[in-house]
């Protein structure tokens, strides 16, 4: 047990730091190219990289089929199948790349015009794009070497390649622009330092599994339709997740308008944010899950199950207190005016509803997804995702208020979440669901309850109804924070004593 703790606790510490460079390096770029650019040239170079990003819609979940493989085979040292199965991934990822640049061959013409590029540029804007879907192309294959270490259970590895990648495309990027390059040479640096890492996790990735080869003799039809058939399930599963997220915004633009969109945005960019924040250990539970249920290790899966809500409440509950009531002042730095009433409440909602997927959703879907329960989530994700799309609309039409969709969002999530997949982890687990319910969250809790009653004081001393300056809230903040560690600290000093170098972290040798 000690050691799955660690282990997550340590591939939490590298995910954050990922994300949190990731989000100031983000920013400064973002603050560098804008500045620099001419707007057409900043506008094209957004819309490359958006679609860069849609680029995860169209693996068909081999990324998560690569991971599970990895680690069930790895776990078994059945070399030659796992040669197999990557190559006949490799191979996939090949043609989806090949038909990726294709499609940008034959359109490229029918974008520039749907863009209504102006005629100077165009030509600029041809080469350039090329090039990007090129790279874009080469991505895919290159792409399958992070899910190969991740299914060697090394996020922690992938987190820190990943972070030397970042840092080296913002030079390079920064560099770019001192000099005054092009904008496709600005394109071409961005997309070798961000395929560059995917190239180093292939290589330790290989290195750590000599047995291995790769080639395309090896791919077979076997191993693609076995692979295939646990892919799309998994696709399948992230695409309701999609609808579960992404269909709000649609929905009141239908129904009432898009003003309405616009403060529905202001409350859900702060509970995205919240979100983010609350997720970074979970990318770890999957590939382990997959190797210990390979393993027939089923102490350590519901250790694992148990572990790792019970790390995500520890982190989830405090920061939802200070997200909760300090929502005003999140709402404000991001918006940069006033708080209405409407967005406030749409925030609110929200944040309940993101704080009940951490609890019920994140853990489960994540192990169960890997120990063969993939169609039966997959069922549930559906149910959820109709529920919350029927009720959405209907609560619009009898409550044309921005916060009904969120709404609508939210009780399926708690139904699905509180009725279905916490008995089910309950069970697995070996105990009762209010057990394991106290179990997970009653550090957390005591941390969250500590931190809302600094705030709740600090509240008496600048005014209640009246939200706290910047200055204030930084620092009610870290007091807060140290108040809740205070509280955790006997509990989390026993903990951190036993841990041990993690068993399930050390990766398979030939």
């Amino acid at each position: 047990m000690n050691s799955i703790t660690g282990f997550l606790w340590r591939t939490s510490a590298s995910s954050y730091l990922r994300t949190l460079l990731r989000v100031a390096l983000g920013l400064g770029t973002f603050r560098l190219l804008y500045r620099a650019l001419p707007a057409e040239d900043f506008g094209f170079w957004a819309l490359l990289w958006s679609v860069f990003g849609y680029g995860v819609l169209v693996d068909f979940g081999l990324g998560f089929a690569t991971q599970k493989r990895v680690a069930e085979l790895s776990a078994r040292k059945e070399w030659d199948e796992l040669s197999r199965v990557l190559s006949t991934v490799l191979v996939t990822f090949t043609c989806l790349g090949a038909a990726v640049l294709l499609g940008a061959l034959l359109g490229k013409d029918a974008l520039l015009g749907a863009l209504h590029v102006s005629p100077e540029n165009t030509d600029r804007y041809r080469s350039t794009a090329l090039v990007f879907f090129g790279g874009m192309a080469l991505g895919f294959p290159l792409g399958i070497f992070p899910e190969i270490l991740r299914g060697q259970q090394r996020v922690g590895t992938v987190n820190l390649i990943v972070c030397g990648g970042l840092v080296l495309n913002f030079v390079a990027i920064f560099t770019a622009v001192k000099l005054g390059w092009s904008l496709g040479t600005l394109i071409s640096l961005s997309l070798a330092t961000t395929l560059l890492p995917d190239l180093l996790c292939g290589m330790v990735a290989l290195r750590s599994m000599p047995a291995v080869r790769l080639h395309p003799r090896l791919f077979t039809m076997a191993s693609a339709r076995q692979t295939m058939g646990f892919s799309l399930v998994a696709y399948l599963i992230t695409a309701t997740n999609l609808v579960l997220g992404k269909t709000d915004q649609l929905v009141l633009g239908a129904c009432l308008s898009v003003a309405s969109v616009a403060v529905y945005v202001a409350g859900s960019k702060v509970a995205e944010i919240f979100s983010l924040f609350t997720r970074q250990l979970h990318e770890a539970l999957s590939p382990a899950a997959a190797r210990l249920n390979a393993t027939g290790d089923h102490a350590s899966l519901r250790t694992l199950l148990i572990e790792g809500t019970r790390l995500s409440l520890l982190i989830a509950l405090p920061l939802y207190a200070l997200f909760a009531m300090r929502l005003p002042v999140f709402m404000r730095l991001l918006t940069g005016a006033a708080v209405s009433h409407e967005a406030w409440l749409t925030g609110q909602v929200l944040l309940v509803w993101f704080l009940t997927t951490v609890a019920t959703h994140a853990t489960t879907k994540r192990i169960f997804v890997m120990t063969g329960h993939e169609r039966r989530l997959l069922s549930l994700g559906v149910i959820e995702a109709v529920v919350n799309l029927a009720l959405s609309i209907t609560l619009v039409k009898v409550w044309p208020h921005p916060a009904s969709v969120a709404v609508g969002s939210f009780v399926p999530t708690v139904l699905v979440g509180w009725f279905a997949l916490w008995p089910w982890a309950a069970r697995e687990a070996g105990m009762s669901a209010w057990a394991l319910l106290w179990k997970t969250s009653g550090l957390g809790l005591l941390v969250a309850v500590v931190i809302a009653a600094v705030l709740q004081c600090s509240a008496c001393l600048h005014g209640f109804g009246s939200a706290p300056t910047l200055p204030v809230f930084l620092i009610e903040s870290l007091v807060a924070g140290i108040a809740g560690l205070a509280a955790a600290a006997p509990f989390l000093r026993a903990e951190f004593k036993r841990f041990h170098p993690p068993q399930i972290a050390t990766a398979a040798a030939a």
